[in-house]
């Protein structure tokens, strides 16, 4: 009987097999890659001059895997859409949560939308904004939601930090949160590009926006308030 044998003489063991893909599992890869390609695409160029047959050869499939996966520009956008605001949570808006401080869970918005908008989207939802701004259309009301549920989110963190002495008065808490959001989304589109230095700057971008001292080496929760001097 021929027994195969490995260097110590002892029969050599099978080598394990990778478990195999399900097409559950492929979908899904391309889904996420067809996702994230539309996304760069809307950020660029804008639902109107998105091209279909460029997402699909951008993620590294053809046109008929995206009419596979979707049904025309506006499911695909919607589906963007989504992605982004869920992708946004997992990667940046946990992290705002676990924050007790409030100007910390500010200052941890912006440096973690700082550190998401590197994959290239980082005009997606300004860009969708002011394309169907005073438009009925439904990729407009899904990007005009998630922005108004950013900006209510960010109302209640200013006013619980000026509640807590964090936070000079000012103007009324929700315009300062569109102040704030305006720094965070400017100030990331503009540094595009410039990592490492964008977290840092956006953040102060973000920090003075709020009329908070920020200094380069000042971490999320660290900027200094009127009420709590340097050490």
């Amino acid at each position: 009987m021929d027994v195969r044998k490995g260097e110590a003489g002892l029969a050599a063991e099978p080598t394990a097999k990778p478990p195999r893909t399900t097409q559950a599992d492929r979908r899904a890869r391309t889904r996420a890659a067809l996702l994230e390609a539309a996304a760069r695409g809307l950020s660029r160029y804008g639902y109107g001059n998105l091209r279909l047959e460029q997402v699909a050869q951008d993620a590294g499939y053809t046109r008929g895997a995206l009419y596979h996966q979707f049904t025309g520009k506006q499911d695909l956008a919607l589906a963007v859409t989504e992605w982004v605001l869920d992708t946004w949570w997992q990667e940046v808006g946990r992290h705002v949560e676990q924050e007790r401080d409030p100007v910390a869970a500010l200052l941890t918005l912006a440096r973690g939308h700082a550190v998401y908008c590197r994959r290239d989207f980082a005009r997606v939802a300004i860009a969708l904004r002011l394309e169907f701004a005073g438009q009925d259309h439904p990729v407009g009301r899904e990007i005009e939601k998630g922005y108004r549920a950013l900006v209510e989110r960010c109302t209640g963190l200013v006013t619980a930090a000026r509640e807590a002495g964090s936070l000079p008065d000012g103007p009324p808490p929700r315009t300062l949160a569109l102040a704030f959001v305006g720094a965070v989304e400017g100030t990331s589109i503009a540094l595009s590009g410039q990592a490492p230095y964008d977290e840092s700057l956006v953040a102060g971008a973000a920090a003075g926006a709020l009329g908070l001292p920020y200094g380069s080496g000042d971490h999320a929760g660290t900027a200094r308030t009127p009420h709590s001097p340097a050490t």
